[in-house]
């Protein structure tokens, strides 16, 4: 029995498996499921744009005047690659991967909002899966990184890198692939950069506020940082990136005051 859709979401009754997709998308998905799945759907339209990773991810508009979308086809990392590729036992990783982007944007952590996912029969018991996301015009941090030529465009970066960190701090949310390419930064109307986080499916909570998430977020990131670094010749200097740590310890403090300030009001 498959179990209920989380809300604002609905489950698809089709022939190819278990389809989630928000309410405001069921015909212009539906659409895409013609070719047989969505990422087949993603991979042949004409409009396509692949886009750098590990494995392809392709990028397009949905029919019926939708938004344009990214999907991609979950695949096995690390050991388990060879053996097991795109074969998931059910439920599969893609209805966590809904909750938790819920859960993300409920607290204030900007990500890529999840416009449905579809969980493929593969055989009695294995399951294949898609994923599809509302595309956000960005650049990720690494892209941003190689064309920031100067300490003032760098400097830029820090600020939106330190307002995610600290957002997710907030949530007590732990990336454990935290990377330079999963930090997306996305212009705003009058031009500052607004950051979101990507590839969520692993993520898991603590307590909010913890400051160990703090740090496993961060030292993470910094690897990356560094490794990024070492590889292109380009990134945030020693300097900044303790300057990094030091806005997430300040800006921390911050809010605890404001919350210290705001639960006076409950004091007799």
């Amino acid at each position: 029995m498959s179990r209920p859709a989380p809300q604002g979401y609905v489950r698809l009754d089709v022939p190819q498996g278990d389809v989630v997709v928000h309410h405001k998308l069921v015909e212009s998905v539906k659409a895409t499921l013609e070719h047989g799945t969505l990422f087949r759907w993603a991979e042949a339209h004409p409009d396509r744009r692949q886009m750098q990773g590990r494995l392809p991810v392709y990028a397009a508009p949905l029919p019926l005047d939708g938004p344009r979308v990214v999907v991609r086809h979950a695949h096995h990392g690390g050991l388990l690659a060879p053996l097991l590729r795109d074969l998931f036992l059910p439920p599969t990783r893609a209805p966590v991967e809904l909750v938790t982007a819920l859960v993300l944007a409920r607290a204030g952590v900007p990500t890529p909002p999840i416009a449905a996912y579809a969980v493929y029969r593969a055989g009695a018991v294995l399951r294949r899966v898609d994923v599809m996301t509302i595309e956000l015009p960005g650049e990720d941090l690494g892209a941003m990184l190689s064309s920031a030529t100067s300490p003032n465009d760098r400097q830029r970066l820090v600020g939106p890198v330190a307002t995610l960190l600290g957002a997710l701090t907030q949530a007590g949310a732990w990336h454990p692939d935290l990377n330079v390419k999963n930090i997306l930064l996305v212009p705003d109307d009058a031009g500052e950069l607004q950051p979101a986080v990507l590839d969520i499916d692993r993520m898991r909570f603590v307590p909010p506020g913890d400051p160990n998430v703090r740090e496993a977020n961060y030292a993470r990131l910094a690897r990356s940082l560094e490794k990024w670094r070492t590889q292109t010749g380009t990134g945030f200097t020693d300097d900044e990136l303790r300057d990094l740590h030091d806005r997430l310890v300040r800006d921390e403090a911050v809010q605890a005051a404001h919350r210290a300030l705001a639960m006076e009001a409950y004091m007799p």
